[in-house]
């Protein structure tokens, strides 16, 4: 866990959107647009790994695209080190790319079954013309033995590995250019459960080795407190909450977060916690409720939740949340307290 006075802001984003137009008919006139990643602001700080969650089709994938500009934003921008990625040239933009490195979700999808590893590890040096041929196989052996493989596994393709050792070469691609951010999309969770805490435990340790920071995008909450120092919250494309990770879990704000950790599995707790069931399904993407996309399915729905979008706002230093049961002044303990109201 980072300490305050060693923040460093690595990455920031700030209003950040992407919209697919949907388009109908013979002349392909757009009838619609979904707002995949609808207006995010956050911060990366250096050597941290902040976590993403959120249901299927909340933006984590799309926004995870956004950052390594495999898809071009409708609006916003995004700062890595200072500098504003979209106003970068050619030459710039390739030093972008080798800085920040994706290791996908399907490590079998992700690899191409024609080459063999050492040419999938080699074409990234050559791309950006590292070294000499002698140093990039001396690399590549490194980069294997770093994630736990035999070096001697640079001859065999990818259909000889098992799912677990796939992912540690998508792993290996995404290190052997030296980048200062790696994001991985859901990189355990095509993996059996003793694997993925192998997967995590070397991104750990590469972590501190080579001194990394990590977006770390997943479904599963309980990956995430073991891996994250802090989490977002997407629910529709926003923002819905941002906290550390301890602070997360001790007390979750919002209350799509609420509902999300109690599906959390408990193992051997002699406290049993209530199941939150959210009624309802996730809303068309294309066509958002109005005022707060939440509160549809939220069981502390407001009138004014149905007409006024909430902004982002602090609860403390360590918690904000997207949520009008904070409103008036973020007096601490009013979600309780207006809980109590809406409910009785």
């Amino acid at each position: 866990m980072l300490k305050e006075n060693e923040k460093e802001v690595f990455l920031k984003v700030d209003n950040l959107s992407k919209h697919f137009p949907m388009k109908k008919g013979v002349l392909s006139k757009q009838k619609a647009a979904v707002k995949a990643v609808d207006g995010v602001r956050f911060e990366i700080y250096k050597g941290e790994t902040l976590g993403v969650v959120g249901e299927s089709g909340c933006g984590k994938s799309t926004m995870a695209r956004l950052l390594i500009k495999l898809y071009e934003a409708t609006e916003g921008s995004i700062e890595m080190e200072g500098k504003r990625i979209e106003s970068l040239n050619k030459q710039e933009l390739k030093k972008f790319r080798r800085d920040i490195q994706m290791v996908f979700q399907d490590p079998y999808a992700s690899l191409n079954p024609k080459w063999t590893i050492k040419r999938t590890l080699l074409e990234p040096l050559k791309v950006h013309g590292i070294g000499s041929r002698n140093e990039r196989i001396r690399r590549v052996k490194e980069i294997l033995n770093a994630v736990g493989l035999n070096e001697s596994y640079a001859e065999r393709y990818p259909h000889e590995f098992s799912g677990g050792q796939r992912q540690r070469i998508g792993i290996a691609r995404a290190l052997i250019l030296n980048p200062k951010l790696i994001i991985a999309d859901e990189p355990v969770s095509a993996l059996d459960i003793s694997v993925q805490a192998q997967v995590i435990n070397i991104l750990r340790e590469l972590q501190q080795e080579y001194n990394l920071t990590y977006l770390f995008i997943t479904h599963d909450l309980s990956v995430v407190e073991h891996i994250a120092d802090r989490v977002i919250v997407m629910y529709l494309g926003r923002i819905v909450e941002v906290s550390t990770t301890e602070k997360l879990f001790e007390k979750p704000n919002h209350p799509y977060t609420e509902a999300l950790i109690s599906a959390v599995p408990e193992v051997n707790s002699e406290v049993k916690k209530e199941r939150i069931i959210l009624s309802g399904d996730v809303p068309d993407p294309a066509n958002p409720p109005s005022g707060c996309a939440f509160h549809t399915r939220c069981p502390y729905s407001m009138e004014v939740c149905k007409t006024k979008r909430p902004e982002l706002q602090s609860i403390n230093e360590q918690q904000q949340v997207v949520c009008h049961l904070y409103d008036h002044n973020n007096i601490i303990g009013a979600m309780e307290e207006k809980k109590k109201k809406v409910l009785t």
